[in-house]
């Protein structure tokens, strides 16, 4: 499993027993988010954000996966058109394409990032500030959709790649509350990490994700943000935001 710090976006290598080891460091992350491992072209993307500044940050830095350099550091914010005077940036996670096409959420903006295989970065799809999505984690389906959490309203949206406008939200069950990171289990379910309810909970779909229901809740002490699947099991990561200590692995049992 791989880690990151929002201290200084360093980007660790974590085994399942909690032993990190440094991979990728580099001054120009600021704050390390969100990570997606592109297998096919053995690259690490990384939602970079600046979580101090009174305009904050979105970028993507894009790395080799085995030698950790730096291939690309791309400028999201940019992208967006017209940005009002008070426009507060945060890239917070990001997902990758069959075709190598990263997306990138944007918190604090409530809109998607799409950044090409030549790293052209153009906004997929504008929610608006007043929807009050506060999207946090995405996925990409093979079937060519991309599901998000909204941690500001617990739902999860469906936003299809070719025509992101038609946007949707699935209709659900029971509440993603608090969603933080999304990952697909080995069975094809969808799992979400709670940041504020200390669980973790896990969908199933018929219908192509437009509608899903509940299917399994694990529970466990203290805060957790990012979930990762191992095999067909599902490991939790919980961070130290207030202290120096390494973050803990739980291993989600439903």
């Amino acid at each position: 499993m791989a880690g990151f710090s929002l201290a200084d976006g360093t980007i660790y290598q974590i085994s399942t027993r909690g032993g990190m080891t440094a991979v990728i460091t580099d001054t120009a992350l600021m704050a390390s988010v969100g990570i997606e491992v592109d297998e096919v072209r053995n690259r690490l993307l990384v939602a970079n954000s600046d979580r101090d500044s009174s305009t904050g940050a979105a970028m993507l830095g894009i790395y080799d996966l085995g030698s950790g350099e730096r291939l690309a550091m791309v400028d999201l914010s940019g992208s967006v058109e017209d940005a009002p005077g008070d426009a507060n940036y945060f890239a917070n996670d990001v997902a990758v394409s069959a075709a190598g096409v990263a997306f990138v959420t944007d918190t604090r903006m409530s809109l998607i990032y799409k950044v090409d295989t030549y790293y052209r970065a153009s906004v997929l799809v504008d929610f608006g500030r007043e929807s009050g999505f506060n999207l946090n984690g995405i996925e990409y389906n093979p079937e060519g959709y991309l599901i998000a959490v909204s941690s500001g309203t617990g739902q999860l949206i469906r936003i299809p790649v070719d025509n992101p406008q038609r946007w949707s939200i699935v209709d659900i069950d029971f509440p993603a509350t608090g969603g933080d990171g999304l990952v697909w289990a080995a069975d094809g379910g969808l799992v979400s990490t709670s940041n504020n309810t200390s669980s973790v909970m896990k969908y199933a779909s018929d219908d192509h994700w437009m509608s899903a229901r509940l299917t399994g809740m694990a529970s466990f002490e203290g805060q957790a943000t990012i979930a990762a699947a191992v095999g067909s099991e599902i490991f939790v990561v919980q961070p130290h935001f207030g202290d120096a200590d390494p973050p803990e692995i739980v291993r989600a049992r439903f």
